[in-house]
């Protein structure tokens, strides 16, 4: 039989996660997380990539870009990420 956990809600629609459950999804504090919602239920999966995470995790360049300076450079990784594949 699967496990349940009860947790209340709060007046601000917050819940608590239980520990076993953080445990299961290997949560940490500031995780993000996704709401799948599938008829009348919901499953809560980690949110692994977001755009938040992201962008907090790529430093900001040295020196401006213009658009097609980065999108040639995008082009350029995207090229030698194929080869090494091959």
């Amino acid at each position: 039989m699967a496990e349940r956990y009860t947790t209340t809600l709060t007046q601000r629609g917050q819940v608590t996660v239980p520990a076993r459950v953080r445990r299961v999804l290997g949560l940490k504090p500031q995780d993000k997380v996704t709401f799948q919602v599938e008829g009348q239920e919901v499953r809560l999966v980690p949110a692994r990539f977001t755009l938040e995470t992201a962008f907090a995790s790529v430093p900001p360049l040295k020196e401006p870009k213009s658009l097609e300076e980065m999108l040639a450079i995008a082009r350029e990784e995207h090229a030698r990420h194929v080869l090494e594949e091959w």
